[in-house]
């Protein structure tokens, strides 16, 4: 029998438990493996979140969502008849976009491949312009300018920021730059800077304009096809606001280099705007500019830590501003304003006229407040010392003057309401002495003659209102002697002629109204004056608002001139529809009854058609029934000319309404300063009047007899989108 070999079992339990102990170290060195890969994991998310962490945080917070809004349209601004004031021109223009990581040598190299395509106007450039832009142009030349003690001397002055500190240095080195330096600077480096200075005026992430002014189709062709070597440019359409009328209060905007005026900033940008957006800066523009302006298209962008868009994403396509209809009908506006230019320079070319340079009128519904038309005219010099004649419209509720008699039917009425005088109550006419100053009726200088409150009015009585003023003041006359009148007497005057909206503001929506200037005076002689309209100051819309009081039975009404709010034209040619209508204001009541209404509104009409009413010789012959009041006021000039401050001048008005049963409209008229010889005069402000009531009544007629031979000829009816899709849609049904 054989025996087993004893050394072979010993061998291969050797290799077994080699092969087990080799098993159990390279699991030992997996397992090491491992919790050495899991330590250094646990100690670099302990290092990115202790060491790194808030470095990670910042990072992450420079990844932000940029909001860029874009401009839209402006929305049209239209007349009440649907004709065009103001209107949109689409024009070609180049912009620029820098990056927050844009530098300063990526512009300058954008800008001098883009000066080879396109021809910049140099004109705006400024000096400061040329000598910053030699600074960039030769940095170590021109900081050698300023010795290393100077610098020194700066950046150790302790009273500085270092914001003031650069600044100071920076002033230094530009006010050391020759002439000579700056004659360097040739024609290229010119159109080079001219782009220059503009896409470092921009915003980051905000197209900024570098030309919109002339591009031809050339220009714009090319830069188009090079815009892949001109990184931030770009080609698009931009817009431009076209006035069709000449009328100032229609207002104006700002242009893409202006952007939002330095003291609105603030205002604007809490509402979204960007700092180079166009906004209305002055008037209608201004006033409704955040109906004109529209939804602009937003867009998101994406960037990171460096500045760099990672990310587009647009969130609203925008849409263009509503569109505005004003009271004003541009026809009628067109034709006054044609008779106040006339008659204004007829009346220049009279004698003792050196003092005259405007005219005023105002027409308004008086019972609805709407501004049918606003005609100022200015005489000017031009450069060359010719006349000119310019739009003054903004003067009716921006300056204000002595009126004269057109403010009696106010003193009447508030010798009424004071129970100081009585409907039909009669008075003596004769020339008044305060303390040896004599006060008389132009048409009675000596004499005496009853008059009552009727033919008052019809012959522009003074001395029946300053017998009111002495009621109202409960003083007692007495023919030599003075009158004890006190500030509370002027005061109850004013805050009665306040009710016509005399002295006070209209409520006119346009910015920059003026309500007048009150005199501080309180003597005797200041009381009368102020009763005959020649002592405070009004404007001429204050004289539209005041007579429409009158003439509508006693309804202070707020003047105004945007009459509806509509959504934009589909097409460009048909109204959009209603958004708002503007309604009636109504302000106040005047303190009178109805009695004592119409018979101012008689003693008026008997100016016009009366046997001696003032204005009679202007109306009489009327086809239509009106009533008015004439008004001429003696008073000192304080004009644009200083070297005449002083000067006695005198100022004609005129108010009036029509028809006189039921009032369509209300004018008043006022040429201040048109002689400085009370005898050497032609009232044109009584020949303005008449022939601007003749020309509405004239424009109305027509206008009644479009209307029966074609219904709809001026203003189309709004044709909204969705009428458009669906007459599409029928098109295509039938086809």
């Amino acid at each position: 029998m054989r025996k087993k070999n004893p050394s072979k079992k010993k061998r291969a339990a050797s290799v077994k438990a080699k092969q087990r102990a080799n098993l159990s170290f390279r699991m030992n060195v997996l397992f090491f493996s491992i919790f050495l890969l899991f330590s250094m994991l646990i100690l670099r998310l302990g290092y990115m979140q202790i060491v790194k962490g808030e470095e990670y945080v910042r990072e992450l917070a420079q990844t932000e969502e940029v909001t860029v809004n874009s401009s839209v349209p402006r929305g049209r601004i239209y007349d009440r008849q649907g004709r065009v004031l103001v209107d949109n021109e689409p024009k070609n223009a180049i912009t620029y976009t820098k990056l927050q990581s844009t530098t300063t040598k990526d512009m300058l190299d954008v800008a001098n491949n883009l000066a080879k395509l396109i021809k910049m106007d140099t004109k705006p450039i400024t000096d400061r312009d040329k000598r910053d832009y030699w600074i960039t142009l030769n940095k170590e030349k021109a900081y050698a300018k300023v010795s290393k003690k100077e610098q020194q001397d700066i950046n150790n002055d302790s009273d500085l920021e270092q914001k003031e500190k650069q600044a100071k240095l920076d002033q230094l080195v530009r006010d050391r730059i020759t002439n000579d330096e700056l004659r360097e600077l040739t024609k290229k480096d010119l159109q080079v800077l001219a782009i220059y200075r503009l896409m470092a005026a921009g915003y980051y992430l905000s197209p900024q304009i570098i030309k919109s002014d002339n591009v031809t189709n050339k220009e714009f062709a090319i830069v188009s096809e090079n815009l892949s070597e001109l990184p931030g440019v770009n080609t698009t359409t931009d817009w431009a606001r076209v006035k069709k009328s000449s009328l100032s209060i229609l207002g104006s905007t700002t242009t893409p280099r202006e952007g939002i005026p330095k003291n609105l900033v603030d205002y604007y940008l809490a509402r979204d705007y960007s700092r180079n957006d166009r906004v209305g800066k002055s008037y209608i523009e201004q006033q409704y500019e955040e109906i004109l302006q529209g939804q602009k298209a937003v867009v998101k962008n994406a960037t990171n830590g460096k500045g760099q868009v990672v990310d587009t994403e647009t969130t609203s396509e925008g849409s263009p501003g509503k569109e505005l209809m004003l009271t004003i009908d541009s026809e009628l506006q067109e034709s006054v304003d044609k008779i106040v230019e006339e008659q204004l320079l007829f009346a220049k070319a009279q004698g003792a006229s050196s003092l005259l340079d405007r005219a005023f009128l105002v027409m308004m519904n008086p019972n609805t407040g709407e501004v049918l038309s606003m005609v100022g005219k200015k005489l000017e010099t031009d450069e060359n010392g010719k006349m000119t004649v310019d739009d003054y419209a903004i003067g009716n509720f921006t300056s204000a003057y002595e009126v004269g008699s057109v403010v009696k039917p106010a003193t009447l009425l508030t010798g009424y309401s004071q129970n100081a005088i009585k409907v039909g109550e009669p008075m003596l006419d004769t020339p008044i002495n305060i303390a040896g100053t004599i006060k008389s009726s132009v048409f009675n200088r000596s004499g005496a003659i009853m008059l009552n409150d009727l033919t008052a009015l019809e012959r522009s009585s003074n001395v029946y209102m300053f017998r009111t003023a002495f009621r109202i003041a409960g003083v007692n006359y007495v023919p030599g002697a003075g009158l004890a009148v006190k500030q509370e007497d002027f005061t109850k005057i004013r805050n009665s002629y306040a009710q016509f909206g005399l002295g006070v503001k209209t409520g006119i929506d346009l910015p920059g109204e003026f309500e007048g200037v009150k005199g501080t005076e309180t003597l005797s002689g200041k009381l009368l004056d102020l009763v005959i309209g020649q002592y405070d100051t009004f404007t001429p819309m204050q004289l539209a608002q005041y007579v429409s009081t009158i003439a509508n039975g006693g309804t202070r009404i707020q003047p105004h001139l945007a009459k509806e709010i509509r959504e934009p034209s589909v097409d460009g040619k048909t109204l959009g529809p209603v958004v708002e209508e503007f309604a009636p204001k109504v302000l106040n009541t005047i303190d009178n009854s109805k009695v004592e209404i119409n018979q101012v509104k008689e003693g008026m009409r008997r100016v016009y058609f009366g046997s001696q009413g003032s204005g009679a010789g202007y109306f009489r012959d009327a086809k239509f029934t009106a009533a008015g009041k004439t008004g001429t006021a003696q008073s000192v000039y304080y004009g644009p000319k200083k070297s005449a401050y002083g000067t006695a001048t005198l100022s004609v008005s005129h108010i009036g309404f029509a028809p006189y049963e039921n009032p369509e409209i209300a004018y008043a008229v006022l040429v201040p300063w048109i002689s400085t010889n009370e005898n050497q005069y032609v009232a044109i402000n009584n020949i303005i009047a008449r022939k601007a009531v003749d020309k509405y009544f004239e424009l109305q007629k027509k206008n009644m007899k479009k209307e029966k031979q074609k219904v709809g000829e001026k203003i189309q009816k709004p044709i909204t989108k969705e009428q458009i899709d669906e007459d599409d849609a029928q098109k295509m049904d039938a086809q």
